[in-house]
């Protein structure tokens, strides 16, 4: 299905960057020679790469001889080309492998990477055998090194070895990485450590107790009282790498599972399973679920155990609309205030609303679109915020998490503003009475923040820069994808490929847009338009070749913002390999 065809061998291109993480010194693919190399291009605000990291856990302890995984960390957003946010980050991820700083894209476009995460597999002798985007292909880069160690075993080519990985030095502190705090009605603070997969109770700054059986807990939703008693838990979990709703009884510690199996849900997979839960509010008799994984919101009724998907069709971007309609981006922090239910969509940069069952955009403008600047909906800018709160007079409290600061919106003026600045990544907001406490996460802590204070913002505005293809106004695009050795597509139950591609502005598109079930499609565009972001989401089923009860089967999937300009001269192809092997090796 849309293969890549036998091409000649293409030497993979020097390692170029800032500097080195987790390693000794800089590494160079001469070095690594007679070691089977895999590039994982991420950055660190993007869920698919963090779902990336996972995934190669066990293929990195399963090879940890034969392979070198390198992170090449290639910014999206301002903030995550500042390296101590970068080294934060590698710890806060829990990242093993070297990782390269690329903040100036250099190895990124040496590499031809149009996505966020991009995969490339170099085999012992130097030279590009595989290429993969999106997240689901674990099982493939395991199946395609299992097989270059059989083969550069033969010919005497690998070279297995130690690991270049240097962990770094950890701190003790008694929160790290915390994401949200919950007022318990005995005064404490209850707070979702993440950095140490914990829900920690909180007296002032005393920790009380920890509460244990978490991976990286993001969310809380203390439940109403009378709710509680039912059920018999108190507070429900947004238990994000784990990937499920849990539930805990304060009075005795126990963690019970509500919602999800542990396993990241995938496309097709309905309401058993959930990716990555950031946050959860009780919004009209249920709690509300932030699905940042798959850029939703679903419900969960905790006395029926009920979970629905409440809004958002899966596909990444802003759009408004009524709930089954509208997409989001990384849906992340939730806060209900009345008939609305606000929510900060990250990756869009956006403060956005739930009401009367239409989502609205209050502040935000793009995936690529971010920046600190107060005014109206044209043109305040926020940089993936992660929190929002309702405040006592009403207005909207804003986690802005990349730019370092606090900020407020006034429903009734439209207005953004700036209440505070020089913030640890505050990621979490609690109003409790007149006393607001904020999450800096970053800093490890829960502070205190008068909300009288007044900060002003720097008044800058970006679009995440990244290289424009100069493409033709007609033009074929194609989203090849190979399946990993030892499976075949898998058309069971239908076409085994979707291709959706919509574009911003939706004017540069005149014919192709849509969607589909083939991987290549014709694109005719408006040069009147001139240049714009083509939006393709794809992905594609392949499932064991023998078949039979008990064949695993996967699911590969992902979106790609293409910046592109229309030039007479313009290339007459786009090629986006979903997952494609390059050549024999």
């Amino acid at each position: 299905m849309g293969g890549m065809g036998s091409r000649p061998r293409v030497r993979a291109p020097e390692l170029r960057g800032r500097g080195w993480l987790n390693t000794d010194g800089p590494l160079t693919l001469r070095d690594l020679r007679g070691r089977i190399v895999l590039l994982d291009f991420w950055t660190f605000c993007c869920i698919n790469c963090l779902h990336v990291l996972d995934e190669l856990r066990e293929v990195e302890e399963e090879f940890a001889d034969e392979l070198v995984i390198i992170g090449v960390h290639s910014p999206k957003f301002a903030h995550e080309a500042d390296p101590d946010a970068l080294a934060a980050a590698v710890e806060r991820y829990a990242v093993a492998h070297p990782v390269l700083d690329d903040p100036e894209l250099v190895t990124w476009q040496a590499y031809t990477a149009r996505a966020w995460p991009t995969l490339v597999l170099i085999d012992p002798e130097g030279y590009v055998v595989a290429h993969y985007a999106g997240e689901g292909h674990a099982h493939a880069i395991s199946a395609m090194v299992r097989e270059l160690v059989e083969t550069h075993g033969g010919k005497g080519t690998l070279q297995p070895g130690d690991s270049p990985y240097v962990p770094p030095e950890p701190e003790q502190t008694d929160l790290r990485f915390p994401a949200r705090a919950i007022a318990l009605p005995d005064g404490h603070l209850l707070v979702a450590d993440a950095g140490h997969h914990q829900v920690v109770e909180l007296d002032g700054e005393v920790v009380v107790r920890r509460f244990d059986g978490f991976r990286e807990p993001n969310g809380l939703c203390l439940l109403p009282d009378d709710v509680a008693a039912e059920v018999g838990y108190d507070v429900v979990v947004a238990d994000t790498v784990n990937h499920r709703l849990a539930g805990l009884t304060l009075a005795t510690g126990e963690v019970r599972t509500l919602a999800g199996d542990g396993t990241q849900a995938m496309q097709g997979d309905g309401v058993e399973r959930l990716s990555s839960p950031w946050d959860v509010a009780w919004w009209q008799g249920n709690v509300w679920v932030a699905m940042a994984g798959i850029h939703q919101l679903w419900t969960f009724d905790p006395r029926t155990g009920d979970v629905a998907v409440a809004a958002g069709t899966t596909n990444e971007g802003l759009l408004d609309g009524p709930l089954e309609d509208a997409w989001f981006a990384q849906t992340s922090g939730l806060a209900a205030d009345g008939e609305r239910l606000w929510l900060a969509d990250a990756e869009t940069s956006s403060l956005r609303y739930v009401d009367a069952g239409e989502v609205h955009t209050a502040i935000g403008h793009g995936l690529f679109d971010f920046g600190f600047k107060d005014g109206g909906r044209d043109d305040a800018r926020l940089q993936h915020p992660l929190g929002v709160a309702v405040l006592p007079d009403g207005t909207i409290g804003v986690c802005d998490t990349y730019n370092g600061a606090l900020r407020r919106f006034d429903p009734a003026t439209g207005q953004l503003t700036t209440i505070a600045t020089g913030l640890g990544e505050p990621s979490g907001l609690l109003v409790d009475g007149d006393t607001a406490y904020v999450v800096e996460s970053a800093a490890h802590r829960v502070v205190e923040v008068s909300l009288e204070s007044t900060g002003a913002d720097t008044g800058f505005e970006a679009r995440t820069q990244r290289p424009v293809t100069e493409i033709g106004a007609t033009v074929e695009l194609r989203v090849p994808f190979t399946p990993p050795p030892g499976q075949k597509v898998d058309d069971r139950f239908g076409p085994s490929s979707q291709l959706i591609v919509t574009a911003t502005p939706p004017s540069l598109i005149r014919g192709g847009d849509g969607r589909t079930t083939d991987l290549v499609r014709t694109l005719e565009l408006d040069p009147m338009v001139g240049e714009g972001v083509l939006h393709v989401a794809a992905r594609a089923a392949s499932c064991d070749a023998d078949g039979g009860e008990g064949a695993a089967c996967h699911m590969h999937q992902q979106d790609w913002g293409v910046p592109v300009r229309i030039t007479p001269d313009g290339e007459a192809d786009l090629v986006l390999p979903l997952g494609a092997r390059a050549v024999d090796s």
